[in-house]
């Protein structure tokens, strides 16, 4: 049998980090996600998901996440019943999380400026600028490599 459940949304709330009376760490928070569609001539849907994280994830969780931050989480599906205040029987579905992971900027996440990838440095012939420094492998010369020995046998060397 199968139980997998991923989604990637807002968190609706900062999570905050309790513990059990055995000193295990948790979290629970609702993660708002966009439907991926919309009948026409009416907005798109957004679901209110309700998600629990233990341990090591939780302690993640309510470090790096605040409300609005976006994140995905990957985890099962578990129910739990129970009985509300007025004595009536209730089922709560809710993810628990095994794995939870950024989404967007950093920007969005921390809320410090923007990401900006660092400079790819000069002349070093795999992934950063070509030798002749034009910014683009597809302007690039045949002076902007170097040639490969093949050896007497004319066969290349690996």
């Amino acid at each position: 049998m199968l139980n997998c459940a991923v989604i990637m949304g807002r968190l609706t709330a900062d999570p905050e980090l309790r513990t059990t009376n055995n000193g295990i760490s948790v979290t629970s928070f609702s993660v708002a996600v966009d439907r991926s569609y919309a009948k026409a001539g009416t907005e798109r849907q957004t679901d209110f998901i309700n998600v629990v994280a233990w341990r090591q994830t939780a302690e993640f969780v309510t470090r790096y996440f605040h409300k609005g931050s976006m994140i995905a989480v990957q985890g099962s599906i578990q129910t739990r019943k129970y009985q509300d205040r007025n004595g009536n029987n209730r089922t709560a579905f809710e993810i628990v999380a095994d794995q939870v992971s950024f989404c967007g900027s950093k920007r969005e996440n921390d809320g410090e400026g923007s990401y900006n990838r660092p400079a790819p440095q000069q002349n070093n012939g795999f992934g950063g600028q070509p030798a002749g420094g034009s910014g683009s492998f597809s302007t690039a010369t045949s002076a902007d490599f170097d040639s490969v020995d093949d050896g007497d046998d004319g066969d290349l060397p690996f």
